[in-house]
């Protein structure tokens, strides 16, 4: 399946309000985010870095989303409401993660070589999660808004909070004394 064509799926399942693929396609500022970044990251892997982050960074005029040239994004990401999203330079971001407006995936200035998160698979990071170092956030796992993220969280979790604490596990709730 193509790459365009796994982004508007994407939308669909992930946003009641699409209405077209059309739609999609003219108007999601993550769907155009992401596609520019193919583009950067092309750029950045045949070693044309200037030419790869002025790409990125026209995209984050035009978009409101800075994606790093480097980080690696696997296709049928959707990002809703995407200003403010920065993605840093060694991210992973597997396929089915859903982001929204606000989040950062972002290094601690504290670390070399792999600085920024991975993110797996169906993850789902809500409004203005900051996640930062090379940590890993699990497949199917749920961060809630506003939480802040400096430890790995297991697959299938809930974590809230600052710093984030996993509130429930395997659709079990967790008590934190």
């Amino acid at each position: 399946m193509g790459w365009w064509r796994q982004a508007i799926q994407a939308a669909k399942k992930n946003d009641p309000a699409v209405k077209s693929s059309v739609e999609v396609v003219l108007t999601y500022p993550g769907v155009h985010a992401m596609f520019c970044h193919r583009f950067s990251h092309f750029l950045y892997r045949h070693h044309r870095y200037l030419l790869a982050r002025i790409n990125s960074q026209l995209t984050k005029f035009f978009t409101g989303i800075e994606i790093h040239p480097g980080a690696q994004i696997a296709p049928g990401v959707f990002i809703d409401h995407g200003t403010g999203i920065v993605i840093g330079e060694t991210a992973v971001v597997e396929t089915g993660v859903v982001m929204f407006h606000g989040v950062t995936l972002g290094g601690t200035g504290k670390h070399t070589g792999k600085r920024h998160p991975t993110i797996r698979k169906g993850a789902f990071l809500s409004a203005n999660a900051k996640i930062l170092g090379p940590i890993e956030i699990g497949e199917n796992t749920k961060i809630g808004a506003g939480a802040v993220v400096l430890e790995s969280i297991p697959a299938n979790a809930t974590a809230v909070g600052l710093p984030a604490k996993v509130v429930k596990l395997n659709g079990r709730k967790i008590h934190h004394d």
